[in-house]
């Protein structure tokens, strides 16, 4: 849709007779549109809208423009995406449902300031415990503010590609819940189950899996709760047994 107003970048350093030039102005910043385009793709998993995302990440292109220094040997590129980030990842945290106190926010910041200093001086990443104790602050709260201000990962993610088949985030979630035992176990309760004899199955159902009470169930199969009672306790036994 906007592909077909990206151009070709005009270097910096052809239009540098012409910084005044309003006319000079527009053409870098329509020429640098990709950039702008490279960088929200790396958003693309936050579930923003696209086009909100490219007109912030264009106010974050213009103050790049409006406030390059054409006197430094840097790339215009290298100047402008810092901004762009810095203007998108601005508006999603002004308009994160998710509010992080100033006090959280303080606390990350200066721990990431003692990460980058510990880093610096050990030669290698620290330890949060080694973080804590350069700010000063508890563990928990040091843990909490790092996580308070981490950017959320999409499960669909890749976190690698070999050419084939790429690995994403959520391969590498352990499921806790589906493994071989629980699997193995399910399959032996309906195989237990499978012995029990119509009325004492139905019994099961309305008891767990419908929340009925003995009461209750006595009322709707016709039996006394007694009877109920000891249907049901029988049907455990059985079950456990073949377990």
């Amino acid at each position: 849709m906007r592909g077909q107003h990206f151009q070709t970048s005009p270097p910096v350093r052809d239009l540098r007779q012409r910084v005044g030039d309003t006319a000079a102005r527009d053409e870098l910043i329509k020429g640098n549109l990709r950039l702008v385009l490279s960088v929200i793709q790396s958003f693309a998993c936050r579930g923003e809208n696209p086009d909100d995302l490219f007109q912030v990440g264009c106010i974050g292109l213009i103050k790049a423009v409006d406030n390059f220094d054409l006197s430094l040997d840097v790339k215009f590129s290298t100047y402008a995406v810092p901004m762009i980030l810095g203007e998108i990842r601005r508006y999603l945290r002004d308009n994160n449902s998710i509010r992080v106190s100033r006090s959280l926010r303080d606390l990350a910041y200066k721990a990431l300031q003692a990460r980058e200093a510990l880093s610096s001086r050990l030669s290698r990443e620290p330890t949060v415990d080694e973080i804590a104790a350069e700010t000063g602050c508890p563990r928990g709260d040091v843990v909490t503010a790092l996580e308070a201000i981490a950017d959320p990962v999409s499960l669909y993610e890749p976190v690698y590609s070999d050419g084939g088949d790429s690995i994403y985030v959520l391969d590498q979630i352990p499921d806790t819940i589906n493994t071989d035992e629980n699997w193995l176990t399910g399959i032996a309760l309906n195989e237990a189950i499978s012995h029990l004899t119509d009325r004492e199955k139905r019994i099961l159902l309305l008891r767990f899996y419908r929340g009925r009470t003995q009461t209750e169930v006595s009322d709707e199969i016709g039996i006394s709760q007694a009877q109920v009672s000891r249907l049901e306790k029988g049907a455990l036994e059985k079950i456990k047994k073949e377990l």
